[in-house]
């Protein structure tokens, strides 16, 4: 088994998203050979973008698990407090499955928290002059899918992996846009502060 420290995750082009932002950000961080990260492009797909993540966790064994996926309308960096358990929105995934009102886990809880330092992430992007917000409410697509589906398999493997999910805006230089080089250095900025936050985390 191969050990990482990070597993970072992206998703693919889907709608009217030609070109994803969280894509060009994990392949930036694949390329970077000084952090002991694993990335992985998911695939906008109900069934198969969740358990590809599980499969990931228990394959490299990673010590936290940042998710990233664009918000277009969001016009800063989102910090997710809460995932919530339930699939509902107006566009079908990239198979074609429209989910509406469906839970994603019928024995899970309403919601989750995520379990990242999300407060030293929100100083650290703040201290770049970058914005950045938390936000309550990550979709009910599969943003929000895959946060709740990860925090929900670490909480029935009763884990305290440090798991949660950041939004980033769409790419251009016209608002609420962000440039792709802007959105790296924020969202490197947040895996410094998580690495920093795993060294004084106590060991299981």
């Amino acid at each position: 088994m191969s050990k990482a420290i990070l597993l970072v995750t992206g998703f693919e082009p889907f709608g009217s998203v030609l070109e994803n932002p969280s894509q060009r950000i994990v392949e930036h961080l694949a390329q970077r050979r000084d952090l002991p990260l694993v990335t992985a492009l998911l695939p906008v797909d109900y069934k198969k973008a969740a358990q590809q993540i599980i499969g990931l966790i228990e394959k490299y064994d990673p010590q936290a698990v940042v998710m990233l996926g664009v918000g277009q309308s969001r016009d800063a960096i989102g910090l997710e407090r809460i995932a919530v358990n339930i699939n509902d929105a107006p566009l079908p995934d990239n198979a074609g499955e429209l989910l509406q009102g469906k839970a994603i886990a019928e024995d899970g809880p309403v919601g989750y928290w995520s379990t990242l330092p999300m407060a030293a992430m929100f100083a650290a992007i703040s201290e770049l002059d970058i914005p950045v917000k938390y936000s309550n409410h990550a979709g009910a697509y599969l943003c929000n899918h895959v946060f709740y589906s990860i925090r929900h398999y670490f909480e029935q493997q009763q884990s305290k992996i440090p798991a949660g999910f950041i939004h980033v805006p769409d790419m251009g230089d016209e608002a609420p846009a962000m440039p792709i080089e802007t959105q790296i250095r924020a969202i490197e900025a947040s895996l410094d502060v998580l690495m920093k936050h795993l060294q004084l985390m106590p060991l299981a």
